[in-house]
């Protein structure tokens, strides 16, 4: 084929220099003639989203410190495990098997203070019966905030090992003043100093758990803000400014094939190939699939969210909406569909479960390898991996490709 395939770049690309050299390096990649169809000056603002982006507010002069926190500016940073942050985070925690850690760690301590010959509690006649202890604890567990949504097992260890620890050293603290259990059981007070004890030392830890817990919360959602939240506001701005300026849009796309030939994709002798990237690909089939139709011949994307948008929300056009029983019957304007996702891409979603080609055939939903080198971030990383140029010369070249190859 003597007519080059155009290229439309997907959100958040400001650059019109730098798409230029992409498709010049798609197009050395692949030796098929490319053309950019250059549309992001028509997208959204994106110069200020940062300004709408929460900031923890010790970051900012003078900003309130949350109730939670008591004398600290920040929470302590700690390292939180995943499982540990997971669980206490969740909005219906599950932690039925926390109890039997806690109860495990305060006997085995109280139990190797007796053995040790410790003193305080040691010389006491209930010593060695923990129950009465853990029934307060039991009682007390219910009222904590962070501990009881947890179901980390080191977490929970360490705790009731930290709460027997500190009832043997108050007992030491003690001794010349309490001789027996019963006096450290009942006390001073009717509650009785081992209730108070307990009740006590758990809500401190109950307070440095959810301050540490907080804390790594907190600096894991700064993080994922910092690096992800500017790409994730500039594709939101960009799908609501393509909702809203369409024809515009499209129009743009337009210019770019008439700039080749005019007749390029107006009817079925003149198709075009289009390989598009994220919202480029949802660009794409919607002219591919309007009332007034771009003859596409071959359509690769990669990231895009085709599928997804009209699941949810029906494009027009000639094609109907999802039922959710049967596949959306393209017409024959979209002859031939390749898809491509990155595992890690969040902004990439299948085709062949939401649309059908006009041959009773499906769109082609290719998986590509992620590389190790684009980090987490990978919505922007197809324009670099070998397997994509790869796929799109075979899809160029006229050849469907299956699923299993």
């Amino acid at each position: 084929m003597s007519d080059p395939v155009f290229v439309i770049h997907g959100v958040a690309n400001r650059d019109r220099d730098g798409f230029t050299a992409d498709v010049a390096a798609l197009q050395a990649a692949t030796g098929i003639s490319m053309v950019p169809v250059f549309w992001g000056d028509l997208g959204a603002d994106d110069r200020f989203v940062t300004a709408a982006l929460p900031v923890r507010p010790a970051m900012l002069p003078g900003a309130r410190r949350s109730s939670g926190l008591r004398e600290a500016d920040e929470p302590p940073s700690v390292a939180v495990p995943e499982p540990v942050l997971a669980s206490a985070l969740a909005s219906d925690p599950q932690a039925s098997n926390q109890w039997t850690h806690v109860e495990t760690a305060v006997r085995e301590r109280l139990a190797s203070e007796e053995q040790q010959g410790g003193s305080g509690l040691r010389d006491t006649p209930h010593y060695g019966d923990a129950d009465e202890i853990l029934e307060s604890l039991a009682e007390e567990w219910t009222k904590t905030e962070w501990l009881r949504r947890t179901d980390d097992p080191l977490l929970l260890f360490e705790t009731g090992q930290s709460l027997a620890e500190a009832l043997i050293e108050a007992a030491d603290l003690w001794a010349d003043e309490l001789r027996s259990y019963d006096g450290l059981r009942a006390g001073d007070t009717d509650e009785g100093r081992m209730r108070r004890m307990v009740r006590n030392r758990l809500r401190d830890l109950d307070r440095v758990a959810g301050a540490a817990i907080q804390g790594a919360a907190g600096r894991l959602n700064n993080a994922l803000r910092t690096k992800f939240g500017p790409g994730t506001a500039r594709f939101l701005g960009d799908v609501l400014v393509y909702q809203r300026h369409r024809e515009a849009i499209h129009a743009r796309v337009r210019e770019s094939l008439d700039h080749v030939d005019p007749t390029l994709g107006r009817t079925p002798e003149r198709p075009v190939r289009v390989v598009a990237h994220s919202l480029g690909g949802v660009i794409a089939v919607d002219m591919a699939t309007a009332a007034t139709p771009l003859w596409t011949s071959s359509l690769v994307t990669f990231g895009s969210q085709s599928a997804f948008f009209h699941a949810c929300d029906p494009r027009g056009g000639q094609i109907l909406p999802y039922s959710g029983s049967q596949p959306v019957v393209l017409p024959p304007s979209l002859a031939r569909w390749t898809n491509l996702w990155e595992p890690l891409d969040m902004l990439a979603f299948a085709a062949a479960g939401v649309f059908q080609l006009h041959d009773g055939s499906t769109p082609v939903d290719i998986s590509v390898p992620h590389a190790a080198s684009t980090g987490v971030w990978t919505h922007s990383s197809y324009w670099d991996l070998p397997s994509v140029a790869s796929e799109i010369s075979t899809a160029m070249a006229g050849r469907e490709k299956q699923p299993n190859e």
